[in-house]
């Protein structure tokens, strides 16, 4: 299917993927994967015990600066399917220009918001806050202005987590955020506390963690000895990829943001609280998401490769090992519930409310492995206008109006967290009936 074995455990040609191949491409990956959620949790704790004030801050502004994030996923899933699809018909060089061209998109974004969201924070953080605390919109809009000087690096750094990816090489990748968040994660508590900067610290010391990062992905694209320039056909083409990957992933932060609009309105300690949840989940969500660059990778270069009897094994495999890893997450999440809480909060009414939306997240967590290993088998057959809308559907016709239902009926915290599990559950009913189809594996490389 391929001319090496990069991740270094090979099978017989046509084979599904064993749990060893998946593995090596997956365990580094979810390294990558689970970098950053696991220092914004020791940002939540180290910020959380500030005061219910500054963690709500940091619930707004994150939530905000999850929109860069987002932006930089469609830009590494998009780069992932198409360098993998390369990659698998030979042609390592044309995969790794895919990079490069995907990084330049990356710098011109990055930018681009940075400067943007100088001139709209203020506005952004006051509406999200709402009713809650005055003090807690003013400190968030401090917290974004800085944090988002490292949206540069960010979506770089995706761009790059990208075409690396795609070429079965995750190795680096795990290496460079690995090292860029270990060194924020010693930084962010000394900035916060013994300098005295508070909640400005920790947005300081995302800023050094994104820009490294970044930096470290653009230096393994000097050293690889392809073409750097921009190729207009090149950038056009994943422009065209990424529109529907781009509205799908609207729909996500449209559900989020409406999520956290709606805590807010029910106070400080809510909000606090569903960030506490939301980082959890994240934590979870994205080592899950592990299994779909495994997906991704091997279900693009098979299709690449001609193979589609082999990448329709691929995906049922995938679908067995992302429910098991998910049952697995939702035993560790249950265990912990009068546990978990405490460590990022010590206001007892934050904790309470916590408890309140953990049976929905549990729940949600078997399911949500199936789902987003089958989102990556998608993104890697490049079916993604098929995502596209079945995330349309699952956010405007059913979370949106749920959980804004659940706010005139005053269900609180419960009822916020019972829109995201339906939000799960459309999207998984959708999967389930399009893999059991034919129609998303077509054989070739992207043109």
């Amino acid at each position: 299917m391929v001319g090496d074995d990069p991740v270094g455990v090979s099978q017989p040609p046509g084979a599904p993927p064993s749990g060893r191949r998946i593995a090596a491409l997956a365990l580094p990956a979810l390294v990558v994967l689970a970098a950053e959620p696991l220092y914004l949790l020791v940002d939540t704790a180290v910020v959380g015990h500030l005061g219910s004030a500054e963690l709500a801050a940091l619930a707004i502004g994150g939530g905000l600066l999850a929109l860069v994030a987002w932006l930089g996923n469609v830009l590494a899933y998009g780069t992932t399917g198409s360098a993998a699809r390369l990659f698998g018909a030979g042609d390592r060089t044309a995969a790794v220009v895919d990079g490069v061209q995907a990084s330049w998109l990356a710098l011109a974004g990055g930018v681009g918001v940075a400067l943007l969201v100088q001139l709209v924070a203020g506005p952004l953080t006051r509406t999200l806050a709402g009713n809650a605390d005055p003090g807690v919109a003013e400190a968030a809009e401090g917290w974004l202005r800085i944090a988002v000087l490292g949206a540069p690096g960010i979506l770089l750094a995706m761009a790059g987590n990208g075409w690396m990816r795609g070429v079965q090489d995750t190795a680096r990748p795990m290496r460079y955020v690995l090292g860029a968040n270990l060194i924020s994660a010693a930084l962010c508590p000394v900035l916060v506390y013994p300098l005295g900067l508070g909640l400005n610290g920790s947005a300081i010391a995302n800023v050094v963690a994104q820009t490294l990062s970044g930096a470290l992905f653009v230096r393994a694209l000097l050293v690889a000895g392809v073409p750097l320039a921009p190729h207009p056909g090149t950038l056009r083409r994943q422009l065209v990829v990424g529109r529907d990957l781009l509205v799908r992933g609207a729909a996500f932060q449209a559900c989020f943001l409406s999520a956290a609009a709606v805590g807010a309105r029910y106070g400080a300690a809510t909000l606090a609280a569903h960030q506490i949840g939301l980082q959890l989940w994240s934590a979870c969500a994205l080592a899950l998401d592990s299994i779909a660059i495994a997906g991704q990778a091997l279900v693009g270069a098979a299709l690449g490769g001609g193979d589609v009897p082999g990448a329709r094994r691929t995906a049922r495999r995938l679908t067995v090992v992302g429910g098991w890893c998910g049952l697995g997450f939702a035993i560790v999440i249950g265990a912990g519930a009068f546990v978990l809480p405490g460590l990022f909060s010590g206001d007892a009414a934050v904790r309470e409310r916590a408890l309140v939306a953990w049976p929905w997240f549990v729940a949600m967590l078997p399911l949500a492995g199936v789902v987003f290993a089958l989102d990556g088998v998608f993104i890697g057959a490049g079916d993604v206008r098929f995502l596209r809308n079945l995330t349309l559907v699952a956010a405007l016709a059913f979370f949106l109006p749920a959980i804004w239902l659940g706010y005139r009926l005053d269900l609180g915290i419960g009822g916020l967290w019972a829109a995201l599990s339906l939000f799960v559950v459309v999207r998984l009913v959708g999967l389930l009936a399009r893999v059991a189809g034919g129609r998303w594996a077509v054989a070739g490389a992207p043109t």
